[in-house]
């Protein structure tokens, strides 16, 4: 027997089906990928609502330490 008959694979028998490689299943690819995508949008929303809780906190804390008083948001008359 020579090196490259050792290494390769062994020839299927007559009248038995060679074995087939297994395919991935495509749903556990997708799964993955989708449970991916709802944590970035979890993680973007709350740091988008992090982000306007502080700038708001920021504007307040700004208002108060200028000397004012009344630093409550005015809401424009519809």
């Amino acid at each position: 027997m020579s090196k490259s008959e050792s290494k390769s694979e062994p020839k299927p028998e007559p009248g038995k089906k060679p074995k087939s490689l297994a395919k991935p299943q495509s749903g556990d690819n997708r799964r993955g990928a989708i449970a991916g995508l709802i944590i970035a949008l979890v993680i973007l929303g709350v740091g988008w609502w992090l982000a306007r809780d502080l700038t708001a906190a920021s504007k307040m804390q700004d208002c108060l330490m200028s000397g004012r008083t009344n630093c409550n948001v005015i809401e424009p008359a519809r």
